[in-house]
This record gives structure tokens, C-alpha cells and sequence, in this order.
């Protein structure tokens, strides 16, 4: 731990923090863990706010020769002890890029973004074009390097300046670059995902492969972007995931070292409170593991509990593939928003273009993500199986349940969670009226937005919106009922069953239909009726009974569906 005054949110310059003698917990140790890996070019991903873009700051202010005779700014720190690794202290040329603010709609916009960023890193080191290290035609092709220049250009232009910066200094460079998935993920989100791998495909050959100017080479984003898509030809690259031991240790808080910290910051008794909220993440071995930016803001605003690294972002990919999911993938939802675990088979490759038809690679993008967290690892099958390492996963924290919770009532009420309100108390109100017309109002409103844009079938978008509103009721009910669904009792499965936990309450049991014209069913009442005898039928009410709760405190409704229009009964 160093810097005990300030809490400086936001810094991600590792020389400006140093400076300002701020609080930090010391990384540093993994310069050396790095310097001595084996690997010419590594990939580390980990989730949103977990020091990567610092770790690589830390690393181009330990290496680079911009900042030679400045160890100033790690005296004090554990690397220093190490003695022998001082002489690399500002030894070696250093080319450090992020494509963090890479967020185009379109393909041209995010090429000329890229075009942008090399003309910036060139222009910082027009020194190059001093004395005769450069050709006469070397120096022409530099200042060809401009704005939208060409993309057989812009591929190369990185592995020239490499090229150039070593044989300016006689000595290999280190390559950083920072955030590689952003453009990624927005090429997907925007529809120019292939024009966007035909580029990067290119660009990571010439920069990180066919580059014998390069001494070593970091990259770090969130996700593992799938070999075939991008890294075909980087058969040289390690490839480091949240499930990897290698460098565990240094992105994120480690549980004695935030509990140091409040030690230090005098929040002593907050221990507990804070262990609730934002533990969970788990790197490799390295359990309880903490969000930097939950506990920074966590110190810097007095000991206030807020969902900091949740709200954060918009969370805008996850609530579109969640909220357009299919059935399955929402009652998964509801099992771990009731605080249970799933185990899926998980590839932690990431395929941008089956999220949407495959459901494993959402759960890979949350898990990535820090959305969800290993639990354990089933790997016994895998040599007799084609299958995938079968993952335990749960929610991360009490701050990530909280976003979905805040996600989900966005489902029913853009504008505050009032709406979904209205509906809880009409229910405990038995107000069929109001909760007819609540659940007209959301169901027309919901099926559009769940529509995504492949016009899911009449039947489904039913099938959708219940898995919606089941868990929306378990974030608004979860502190007085058990929500279940879809689980057997009596003589068959019913839909959704709420049981309270103060046994004198009202239990519920819905059943929800779709009108079936092939059955007969020619109104929205009649399905209703189905509904409600197969509730009686099928003796649902038998697993409350069994819990204690009285016959007559359980309340049954149907819920029938036409396309957009509902009827509750």
C-alpha cells in the first residue's frame, strides 16, 4: 500500500498518480513477473475499472527511455528491492496505443479513429526524421502517415514506426496496446463486424507476429476475441483469461489489501459491509477480489455503499442480448437473481457473431465481463466428451445483483420503477382490473422492445415476456416471497409459483397460456379457463400445502395471451 492522503478517482497515468502521492496499492511486482515470462506477445483480459490501462501506464513509465533517470517513481515500491531489475528502468523504446475511445457506427468512422491515433503516435516522435537513421524514402512514407490515410497503410504503419524507433535507438521495442476489444465490440454492435476482422486481422499480424523490431508485447482488453477472428495468423501470443493463474495477482484488490486499506483510511468496521458488496471476482486461484473502482469511490466518498463499478457504463450489450434472450437463458436469470448457481459449458473464446444465436457465448460475454463468477471448474469429462469445461457460475456481488435488478425494472418502466409497482399492489390487492390493464399496457410496450428485429414468432414473444416478468418479480418481491418457476409439483409444472416466507401471507400461482386456436380455444377467456382447471388438474398447489401454507391463502390466476393483448383471470 503507498499514498494515504488522497483517493484520486479516474487516474489511469501512472507518473501523475505518483505525483499527487495518491492512494495505490502496489502492482509493481508485475513488471517483473512479465519481464520474465517466456512469451514475446501476451493478451491479459479482464473486466471493466480492473487496472489494465494503469498496469500498462506502470509498465511504459518503468521501461521506456522517455522516462529514463525518473525511478524517483518507484522508490518505495516492491520492485525497487529488486535490485537487478533497476538497470531496465527508462532502458527501452516504448509504443504505447489504446483504442479505448474507438466507438464508431460505422466501419469508415472507426478505420479513420484508428488512422487518427497512429498519426498522433508518429507526430510524437518526428525526432525519428532528425539526421539520416531514416532513407530520404523513409522519410517521405512518414509523413505520409496521416488521417485517413489508405488501409494498406494504416495495417503497416505500426511495424514501420517499430521498425524505425529501433534502429533509431539500436535497440527492440515494447509494444502496449490497451482496450483491443473496444472497436471490436462496437463493430458488432453497428453491423460491420467482417469488414472489422478483415482489418484488425491485418493490423495484429503486422504489429504483433511479422514484427522482428518488437522485443515484447502486451495487449489487454476485456474479452478473448476468438482466434479464427481476429488471431489466426498470432500463433506466438499467451492468451491470459480471468480463469488463468499467470498474473493473477495484479489486476483487482486482493481481500487483505483492500481490508489493509481501510485499515489505513480509518474504515475499520466496514469490513463485513464492504466484503457483501463488492467481493466476489475470482482470477485464477486468487478468490475474494475486489473492483479497484467499487473501493476507491467506496473511500473517497466516506464509507458510502453504491453500486460505483456497476453504474459505471451502460451496460447496454448485456441488457439488449438479456432482455432479447430466449426462455432458457431468462429462467437462468431468475435462478441466479434468487442467489443459486447454474453450470454451463463455457468456450472463453468469445464469437461476437453467435452472440444472439448461441446462448453459451452470452454467458461467456458475462462472465468476461465480471458479471457472473466462477464458482468451480468440471473439467473430468473432457477427455471422453466433445463437450466445453462445464462452468459453476454465479452472480459476482450484492453490486451486481443490484444492476440487473435496476436493468430489469427498466423492462417495465422507462421511466422509474413505479409502473412494475403498480402491478405488486393491485396482486396483493387481488385488483384483477388494474392488473389487466397494467399487464396490457407493459405487454404491448415489452414484445416491441424485446423484438430484435428477426420478428420472433407470435408464440414467442409471450414465452419472452413471462421470463421477463418472472424476474421482475423477483426484484421487486425477493425480500417477501420465494419465486419459483417452472418447477414440478402435484402433477405436472407450473409456471411461476410465489411463496411468501411469513406463512400467514398470500401465496400465488400463475399459469400463463398462449390462446391455441388448434385446441379450440376461440377466446382469450376460454384460455384463461384452461389455465385455471390446469392449475386444479394438475394439483399445483400441493407444494404450498406441504410448506404450510393454507388452501385458502394460495391464489391462482391465468394468464392468457394473443399476440400483443393479455387477459389475466
Amino acid at each position: 500500500m503507498d499514498g494515504r492522503g488522497i483517493v484520486d478517482l479516474g487516474i489511469q497515468n501512472f507518473e501523475q498518480l505518483r505525483e499527487r502521492d495518491a492512494f495505490y496499492v502496489d502492482k509493481t511486482n508485475f513488471i517483473k513477473d512479465w519481464w520474465d515470462n517466456g512469451a514475446t506477445a501476451t493478451l491479459i483480459t479482464r473486466p471493466r475499472r480492473f487496472g489494465k490501462t494503469l498496469n500498462l501506464s506502470m509498465l511504459e513509465c518503468f521501461f521506456s527511455n522517455k522516462y529514463a533517470d525518473r525511478g524517483d517513481m518507484f522508490q518505495g515500491l516492491s520492485i525497487w528491492n529488486e535490485k537487478k531489475f533497476r538497470s531496465h528502468q527508462g532502458a527501452y523504446p516504448v509504443i504505447f496505443l489504446s483504442f479505448a475511445k474507438i466507438k464508431s457506427t460505422d466501419y469508415a468512422g472507426m478505420e479513420y479513429a484508428i488512422t487518427k491515433i497512429i498519426f498522433d503516435i508518429y507526430e510524437q516522435n518526428r525526432y525519428l526524421l532528425e539526421g539520416d537513421v531514416l532513407s530520404d524514402r523513409e522519410k517521405q512514407y512518414y509523413e505520409s502517415i496521416v488521417p485517413g490515410m489508405e488501409k494498406k497503410i494504416v495495417v503497416d504503419a505500426i511495424n514501420a514506426l517499430t521498425n524505425f524507433v529501433s534502429r533509431y535507438h539500436n535497440n527492440r521495442v515494447i509494444i502496449l496496446l490497451d482496450e483491443y476489444d473496444t472497436p471490436m465490440q462496437e463493430a458488432w454492435l453497428s453491423g460491420y463486424w467482417n469488414e472489422a476482422t478483415d482489418f484488425f486481422r491485418g493490423f495484429f499480424n503486422a504489429t504483433f507476429k511479422s514484427n522482428p523490431y518488437m522485443l515484447k508485447g502486451l495487449i489487454t482488453g476485456i474479452t478473448r476475441i476468438s482466434k479464427e477472428s481476429i488471431f489466426s495468423d498470432l500463433n506466438n501470443l499467451e492468451v491470459l483469461t480471468t480463469t488463468s493463474n499467470k498474473f493473477a495477482p495484479y489486476f483487482g484488490f486482493t481481500e487483505s489489501e483492500v481490508f489493509q486499506a481501510l485499515d489505513d483510511m480509518g474504515f475499520s468496521e466496514e469490513k463485513q459491509g464492504v466484503k457483501k458488496w463488492y467481493d466476489g471476482f475470482t482470477f485464477g486461484n486468487i478468490a475474494d477480489v475486489y473492483n479497484p473502482w467499487s473501493i476507491s469511490s467506496f473511500i473517497g466518498n466516506g464509507a458510502v455503499y453504491k453500486s460505483y463499478w456497476a453504474d459505471t457504463s451502460s451496460n447496454g450489450l448485456v441488457n439488449r442480448l438479456i432482455r432479447e434472450s430466449s426462455a432458457d437463458i431468462k429462467k437462468d436469470f431468475e435462478w441466479l437473481l434468487n442467489g443459486k448457481t447454474i453450470i454451463i459449458p463455457i468456450d472463453e473464446q468469445m464469437i461476437y457473431d453467435q452472440l444472439g444465436k448461441d446462448e453459451n457465448a452470452l454467458w461467456s460475454l458475462l462472465l468476461a465481463g465480471g458479471y457472473l463468477k466462477v464458482v468451480s471448474i468440471d473439467n473430468s469429462h473432457i477427455g471422453d466428451s466433445l463437450e466445453d469445461e462445464k462452468y459453476e457460475l454465479a452472480l459476482t456481488n450484492h453490486e451486481v445483483r443490484r444492476m440487473f435488478a435496476k436493468m430489469i425494472r427498466g423492462w417495465f418502466n422507462g421511466r422509474s420503477k413505479s409502473g412494475y409497482n403498480e402491478f405488486i399492489k393491485a396482486l396483493l390487492e387481488d385488483n384483477i382490473k388494474k392488473m389487466n390493464a397494467f399487464m396490457n399496457r407493459i405487454a404491448l410496450e415489452t414484445f416491441s422492445s424485446f423484438d430484435s428485429g428477426k420478428r420472433p414468432s407470435q408464440d414467442a414473444e409471450p414465452e419472452r415476456f413471462y421470463h421477463g416478468f418472472v424476474l421482475g418479480m423477483v426484484v421487486d418481491l425477493s425480500d417477501r416471497y420465494r419465486i419459483r418457476s417452472n418447477r414440478e409439483s402435484g402433477y405436472g409444472r407450473y409456471d411461476v409459483m410465489l411463496e411468501p416466507f411469513d406463512k400467514k401471507d398470500k401465496a400465488f400461482i400463475f399459469e400463463f397460456k398462449v390462446l391455441d386456436k388448434v385446441e379450440n380455444e376461440l377466446s382469450l377467456e376460454e384460455t384463461v379457463a384452461n389455465a385455471l382447471a390446469q392449475i386444479e388438474t394438475k394439483k399445483y398447489e400441493a407444494e404450498l400445502v406441504a410448506d404450510g401454507i393454507l388452501p385458502e391463502n394460495i391464489k391462482k390466476y391465468g394468464f392468457a395471451f394473443e399476440g400483443k393483448k393479455c387477459l389475466i383471470g
